[in-house]
């Protein structure tokens, strides 16, 4: 059965509606509810961990028996397992829904397979309607379904030579003002911003998203501190809008803290041996590299032993744009899958 227009508006509203929940560890979902003859009945969407999902939020605003012969409309496959909450796929057999139309299929080993459980039920069952959109949507968090973590991005910004820093360790500024706008930018796009202790007591970041006024983007990442070393209590990072976290050099358990804690995007920032350990352990997802046309020379490099030791054990990038920022240059870069190169 081809989904209806009724059904196709509903998904939209879905969608809306799902926008309103919270991005974290659980997707953001919306829920519609269609009479036979393809009227509203219900909305709803899921408002963060431990709260009823999608589709129980809409039924519950339903009386006993309203959603008999009705049509669920979900932007994401309704959910088959006992969590904090019981499986939606069950409370929709339970309501007599007849039919369920969702977007994009659950990922989650754990939580899918609620399509099946709903066709074995005997309801109609339809996959596909706006899944461009709600992949939009879902994005980041699908993404970290499906690394098993936060999506990482490793940022630095060198001279031309590949120089972080000149030899007496002076770093600011390499790159121009709207190089360090583009990166404002993008911290304001992170969930979480890490250095190491290293550059912290060095220089002492603030670890914000700023505007060229100087203004606070209004979202901020929370700052991640990787090292045993005390932070000082004057610290700028201590003023940040977000407690920040501090984790030992285990980047694993602290990416793993991270998704727990619902960060889908970690932007790593420094200094040159946290981000070689990031490369080293196979954990960057996408490379930002911001060049400034200058010559520094010396041994301050922008990237640490990365475990490289001959050319057939190079690390092999895919350039996926080239950017002008004023004077520098932004690549942007991801690695090549083994195999492919």
């Amino acid at each position: 059965m081809t989904a209806t227009l009724a059904e196709h508006d509903a998904m939209r509203r879905a969608l809306d509606l799902a926008r309103r929940g919270p991005r974290g560890v659980n997707p953001q979902v919306g829920a519609v509810i269609l009479s036979p003859s393809g009227d509203v009945l219900a909305e709803g969407w899921h408002r963060g961990a431990g709260t009823p999902h999608a589709e129980v939020d809409a039924l519950s605003r339903l009386e006993p028996g309203d959603a008999r012969g009705a049509t669920a409309i979900v932007t994401l496959e309704p959910c088959n397992h006992h969590g904090r909450t019981g499986p939606c796929a069950v409370a929709l057999i339970d309501a007599g829904v007849s039919r369920v139309v969702y977007a994009i299929a659950d990922p989650n080993d754990v939580s899918s397979g609620g399509g099946q459980r709903l066709r074995a039920a005997g309801v109609d069952v339809e996959q596909g309607l706006l899944a461009d959109e709600s992949h939009d949507l879902l994005d980041s968090w699908l993404t970290v379904q499906r690394l098993g973590r936060p999506h990482v991005t490793v940022k630095w910004a060198q001279s031309l030579d590949g120089r972080a820093a000149a030899s007496d360790g002076t770093s600011q500024w390499i790159t121009g003002p709207v190089a360090r706008a583009d990166v404002h930018r993008r911290r304001a796009q992170a969930d979480a911003i890490v250095v190491g202790t290293g550059t912290l007591l060095a220089d002492d970041p603030a670890l914000t998203a700023r505007a060229g006024d100087g203004s606070l983007h209004a979202n901020q990442p929370v700052p991640v501190v990787l090292g045993e070393r005390a932070v000082p209590d004057s610290a700028a990072v201590r003023r940040h809008p977000h407690p920040f976290l501090q984790y030992p050099g285990d980047l694993a358990p602290a990416l793993a803290d991270l998704r727990q804690r619902g960060v889908h995007r970690v932007l790593v920032e420094g200094g040159p041996a946290v981000a070689a350990s990031f490369v080293r352990e196979s954990l960057a997802d996408e490379y930002l590299v911001y060049v400034a046309p200058a010559l520094l020379g010396g041994d301050k490099l922008a990237l640490r032993d990365v475990g490289v030791t001959t050319i057939d054990e190079a690390l092999r990038l895919s350039v996926e744009s080239v950017e002008k920022l004023g004077d520098d240059l932004l690549i942007v870069a991801t690695p090549v899958p083994e195999g492919d190169s």
